[in-house]
């Protein structure tokens, strides 16, 4: 296993984290709309981040600490049920 942040590692958790994204969005649990919104503005906002770490400062390193999070609450949002995914290829599920 690398130990290091490569280009291709951190462009690959980027490309993993936005198809996450894609399956949250279609997949909200009806009543679980408000929950679901502060979740999304939180990986818009951590995404945010990992971008301008990455772009703007050429910090691969917070760039991946940041889109991890950003996957982070995607996964936290599916073990509490606000997001119906059964894809364990993008989340922890049961």
């Amino acid at each position: 296993m690398e130990d290091k942040v490569s280009r291709e590692r951190l462009d690959r958790y980027f490309g993993l984290t936005g198809r996450a994204l894609d399956v949250c969005r279609g997949s909200v649990v009806v009543g679980r709309e408000e929950d679901a919104k502060e979740i999304f503005e939180m990986v818009s906002n951590y995404l945010s981040d990992a971008k301008f770490f990455d772009l703007e400062k050429g910090d691969v390193v917070l760039a991946f600490g940041a889109v991890n999070y950003a996957h982070g609450w995607l996964d936290c949002g599916v073990r509490l049920g606000i997001f119906d995914v059964d894809d364990r290829d993008l989340f922890t599920v049961c």
